[in-house]
């Protein structure tokens, strides 16, 4: 388990919403969990819109001041920074989508790199555009990493139809999540599906992190 988790993706890829469920389980296993929101594009889905079930959970939102305002201005809070300086508690980061929400990462990859205890895990979706392939999935992952300054380390096959996912479907990019792990030179680290088919999948061989969200 690393102390810094960082999950990136396309927009659109559900990134932010396995963030949330991520550092609800780090919180269950009894982890000192803060999950911080450095998207400063994006005026859509963001971490803060599950800002009341985290804070009761007891994990600690560190979010943009002006996130779920018709206000966006390229900052950062002060607080974002604790989550490299304090080593003795474990983050989350929900890294902007594609490679211009990735920018803010920057500020932040010398400690990441120099501490070297973390997973930047690339989520995608193979059912949304520009990465319905394995090669398009990757070209849109290295603009990521370049914007970013922090290598991948792991895939998260995050494929879903939203509400009219069925198994089959996530099973059908099992294929495509392989080839993308073997291009990039990185495992994927678990595949994520609905609660709802958690159990229906136990017996595929992967690892599923069972999102609680009625929401992808």
């Amino acid at each position: 388990m690393k102390r810094l988790t960082l999950f990136c993706g396309h927009y659109g890829s559900g990134k932010t919403n396995i963030a949330v469920n991520y550092a609800l389980h780090l919180r269950s296993l009894g982890y000192d969990t803060a999950i911080a929101d450095l998207d400063i594009v994006n005026p859509y889905f963001r971490t803060k819109d599950s800002e009341a079930e985290l804070r009761s959970a007891g994990v600690d939102v560190i979010a943009l001041p002006f996130a779920n305002t018709n206000v966006d201005l390229p900052s950062l809070p002060s607080e974002a920074y604790s989550l490299v300086q304090n080593r003795k508690r474990h983050a989350v980061i929900d890294v902007g989508g594609d490679d211009s929400g990735a920018y803010a990462l920057g500020r932040f990859a010398p400690d990441i790199i120099e501490e070297n205890d973390f997973e930047n895990l690339y989520v995608v979706n193979f059912y949304r555009p520009l990465t319905k392939t394995p090669e398009e999935a990757l070209e849109v992952m290295r603009e990521i990493e370049a914007a970013g300054g922090v290598p991948v380390t792991g895939i998260v096959n995050n494929s879903n139809l939203g509400a009219d996912t069925a198994a089959d479907a996530v099973r059908s990019t099992y294929g495509a999540a392989a080839t993308l792990a073997r291009l990039a030179g990185v495992p994927v680290v678990m595949t994520t599906v609905q609660l709802s088919l958690a159990k229906e999948m136990e017996g595929d061989g992967v690892t599923a992190l069972s999102l609680q969200k009625k929401y992808w």
